[in-house]
Formats: structure tokens, C-alpha cells, sequence
């Protein structure tokens, strides 16, 4: 018989023991702070509020709220009844918003101005009645089966569409095989975070991981941009990141911070030249992860195991993972507690990604002799905007109603061993003004969708069959231009 579980409710576990340990800093121009006694009646507080709405168990919540505590907080209340919470970037637009509410049909939508609404028919609530309902008499925790949908997170498709994939209460356990397979997490550690809640990786490391452990997450507020400055005067001991961020921070000088222990990184490769400047000015080491949407994080470095130069470490003690033969796929196992449920409403293309009992990543990987495996490249097209997989038949679809524009194609270039970016390469009668293509396609794209350099083509490189080879493209011009 399975034992009746909750994700939530597993996240708070430590609330009485560590009630008045500080759970969560937000470190703002006056810093706040809550308790895990203040955390744990803030869901359930919160979670009262939704079910005097009259949700179900099952429904869907779509969130459209920033980076305050808000988010964590109304996320963990939904899972903690029953609902499922769907987190969406505060950088969409309203028709890609409109998109993914077409896909999951939310029973309501949770909405802080002035980010995009959906065109869709569903009460909307303000971020400020959510908030208010944390002060609620607590609602129980919904246990139950640990295979059932907890929440829904989206990643793009190679077809265009962004993807709804769904993920059980018990992918909260895989994470457990991190603390010590890639964090080194304990329970007297503070982790700062660099990356909006909306974020999978901020979520799961920033705020759910430390939580669970009992341990302190730190997250700047919207207004704090200096960064190795609140790592040094909040004690940080663990600072997580995306490769740019690190990037970004190297380009100054850094104070001295004494009680880091180490940094993480995930979300795209991270650069050995960026590891090896940031450990030789912070006398620290970065320890890096790779992992997926549909899957946590299950490659890593760790303090206790160290990732050989050139790969991404080893996979996580509990995780069985492969390279596919053949192939190089990187694999893993379809027992894994992380691997998600399925893409939302299609079981055809959720099978497709599955080789008998391995889920297969569509990123292919060598191994060391002694098992380290090494990252060699996507196997597909997709791009990757700092951290986050983009589709480039999404950005190919946004830019191609322009009336200038005959041919569309994005593509991800190398401009050198650390820096790659989103291209859009267009065929058009005359080079057309990058400002007004930019503005073109902000209004179409979020932020990080949008093509940062703009390369007029006389035509576009295409097979037999007419299929459009982004891959030649994408070496055409890093053979030109890029930097080796």
C-alpha cells in the first residue's frame, strides 16, 4: 500500500522543530523575514483562502504573480489542498500567456499587475486578496497518492508550442539525492539565489530544497543588484546561479566573502574558464548540475565529489542514468521519483520520448572511465537563453507576420567558448532596422526569447525534403564570425 503523501507538507516538515529559525530573508532596501512557523501559517493560511473559493482537488491554478514572497508561498498552498499550481515568467506576453491558459484550462488565475493577463474565460485574483488570506485559519494538508499531479511547469516543444509538463507530489524526493550529490546542503546553511521564483531552478534549489532541510533561503529583492555585496554581509554559505550571472559578477571586482562554501550552477553549461576565474577570486568552488524540465537536476559535481574539468560529474547516488547506445543520449531511468508524469493531454508525444525503459533527454553525453560524463551538445535545435530552453520555431513563428520578412530562422550561435546567444537570420529584399525588429519582437516574445543579434540571409539553408538545417546555419556563421 502506498503511504499517503503531500509535497507541501513534506516542504514544511521542519515547521515545528525550526519555528522560529528564519525560513525565508527577502532582502530588499529593508530586509524581511519569515519564520518557518510564519511560512507554514502563510500557506495554510492561504490555502483556507482558495478552498473558501470553492476549488477542488485537481483544479488548476495559473499563477501570473512576481518575484515577492507571494509565489512560493501561494504555490506551496495549492499543493498543499490538492490543486495544481502552474508558474508562468512574469516576462510573457498576453497572446503567449493566452497560449499555455488554452492548454491547461485554470479554474482561476492568480494576477499581480502589470503583468499579462490570458484572453481566457476564468475569475482572476488579485495578488493582493491572495495575499491577505495568509492571516486564514490554516487548512489541513490533502494526503495522498505520490504519484498523483502536483503542478505543471512549462518548457518548449521543437514543434513551437510550449509544453505542459506534469509533475508528481513525489518528485520532491529525488530532490533529496542533491543535498549531498550536488548541494552539500545542511541544515545551518543560508543559499542566496539569484533567479526569479517562477523558475524551476529557483524554486526547487532556492526555496524548496533549504526548506525542507530546515536551512535559510535567501532571495534578493527586486531592488538589490549587487550581489557578492549581500552574499558577504547575509552570511551566505551556498550561492546558486545560472552561468550568466556568474559571467556578469566576474566582469568586477568581488569582496571578500569568508563564510562561502561554494557555488551551484545549472540551467546551461557552464563554461571551465568561468569556473576556474570565479574559484581563483573567491577561493571557492562551483559545482555544476545539468538536469531538465521533465527531470530534476541528476548529473552534478558535489563538495564530496568533485566534477573532473571538461564534465558535468557523476549521476546522483540513487539515480540510474545512461548514455543510450549508439547514440550518446543521455538517458535516465524511467523509475526515477524526479521523471515527470507526461506532457499535459499527450500521451503520444510522452511515449516518443521514451527508448523502452529509458526517458531519453535528446542531449548527448561521453563518459570518463571512472563515470564522470562529459556534455557534448543538444541533439536537437533547441536554444538556450540564459538558463531556459527555447524553442526557435516559437521565435520563427513570432517574427514571420512581419511584412519585410521572407524567410525566418533562429538559430543559437557561439560567439565564443563562453557566450552563445538567440540569432535570427531573415531573408528580406534589404536590411531591415534592428530596432524596429526588436521592438517587433518584444512584442510578440518575452525578454529572453528575443533574438539579440539580427543577420539578413539571401536564402536559408534547406535539405532535400525542404527541412530548414538550423544546424548548418549555425556553423556557417560561427565559422565566419565566432571566436574559437
Amino acid at each position: 500500500m502506498t503511504t499517503p503523501f503531500n509535497m507541501a507538507a513534506h516542504v514544511l516538515r521542519q515547521a515545528k522543530a525550526r519555528a522560529d529559525h528564519p525560513a525565508l530573508v527577502l532582502l530588499a532596501d529593508t530586509p524581511r523575514s519569515y519564520s518557518y512557523a510564519d511560512l507554514s501559517a502563510a500557506v495554510l493560511g492561504t490555502a483556507t483562502g482558495f478552498l473558501q473559493m470553492g476549488l477542488h482537488p485537481g483544479d488548476r491554478v495559473l499563477m501570473r504573480l512576481g518575484n515577492t514572497p507571494d509565489f512560493p508561498i501561494c504555490y506551496l498552498a495549492c499543493i498543499a489542498v490538492g490543486l495544481i499550481p502552474v508558474p508562468t515568467s512574469a516576462q510573457l506576453t498576453g497572446p503567449e500567456v493566452t497560449k499555455i491558459a488554452a492548454q491547461i484550462n485554470p479554474a482561476c488565475i492568480i494576477h499581480a499587475d502589470p503583468l499579462a493577463l490570458p484572453d481566457h474565460a476564468c475569475p482572476v485574483i488579485p495578488a493582493a486578496t491572495v495575499h491577505n488570506w495568509q492571516s486564514l485559519p490554516p487548512a489541513a494538508f490533502a494526503m495522498g497518492d505520490p504519484n498523483r499531479p502536483a503542478y505543471i511547469i512549462f518548457t518548449s516543444g521543437t514543434s513551437g508550442q510550449p509544453r505542459a509538463v506534469v509533475h508528481a507530489h513525489r518528485a520532491i524526493l529525488a530532490r533529496q539525492m542533491m543535498w549531498d550529490g550536488w548541494y552539500g546542503l545542511r541544515e545551518d546553511d543560508r543559499l542566496l539565489h539569484a533567479g526569479a521564483f517562477n523558475w524551476t531552478y529557483t524554486l526547487g534549489t532556492g526555496l524548496m530544497d533549504p526548506w525542507a532541510m530546515g536551512a535559510t533561503a535567501l532571495i534578493p529583492g527586486p531592488d538589490q543588484t549587487d550581489l557578492p555585496a549581500l552574499l558577504a554581509e547575509h552570511k551566505a554559505t551556498i550561492f546558486a546561479a545560472a552561468p550568466g550571472v556568474y559571467r556578469r559578477l566576474l566582469r568586477h571586482d568581488l569582496p571578500a566573502m569568508p563564510h562561502l562554501r561554494h557555488g551551484l550552477s545549472a540551467g546551461e553549461k557552464l563554461p571551465e574558464t568561468l569556473r576556474e576565474v570565479w574559484t581563483a577570486k573567491t577561493g571557492t568552488p562551483v559545482h555544476e548540475a545539468y538536469g531538465m524540465s521533465e527531470c530534476s537536476t541528476f548529473i552534478s559535481g558535489s563538495p564530496v565529489h568533485p566534477a573532473p574539468p571538461q564534465t558535468l560529474g557523476y549521476p546522483q547516488p540513487g539515480r540510474r542514468v545512461q548514455l543510450m547506445p549508439g547514440t550518446g543520449v543521455i538517458a535516465v531511468h524511467k523509475s526515477d521519483p524526479g521523471l515527470m508524469l507526461g506532457y499535459l493531454d499527450q500521451p503520444k508525444a510522452t511515449a516518443a520520448k521514451f527508448d523502452g525503459d529509458w526517458f531519453l533527454t535528446g542531449d548527448i553525453g561521453t563518459q570518463t572511465p571512472d563515470g564522470a560524463i562529459a556534455y557534448a551538445g543538444r541533439a536537437d535545435d533547441m536554444m538556450n537563453a540564459g538558463g531556459t530552453r527555447v524553442s526557435p520555431i516559437e521565435v520563427e513563428e513570432a517574427l514571420s507576420p512581419h511584412t519585410d520578412i521572407k524567410d525566418i530562422a533562429a538559430a543559437e550561435v557561439r560567439l565564443n567558448p563562453s557566450l552563445s546567444l538567440i540569432a535570427a537570420f531573415y531573408v528580406a529584399d534589404k536590411v531591415i532596422d534592428e530596432d524596429q525588429l526588436t521592438a517587433f519582437a518584444a512584442a510578440r516574445l518575452a525578454t529572453y526569447k528575443v533574438p539579440r543579434l539580427w543577420v539578413r540571409v539571401d536564402a536559408l539553408p534547406r535539405g532535400t525534403n525542404n527541412k530548414l538545417l538550423r544546424k548548418v546555419l549555425r556553423q556557417n556563421w560561427e565559422a565566419d564570425y565566432g571566436q574559437t
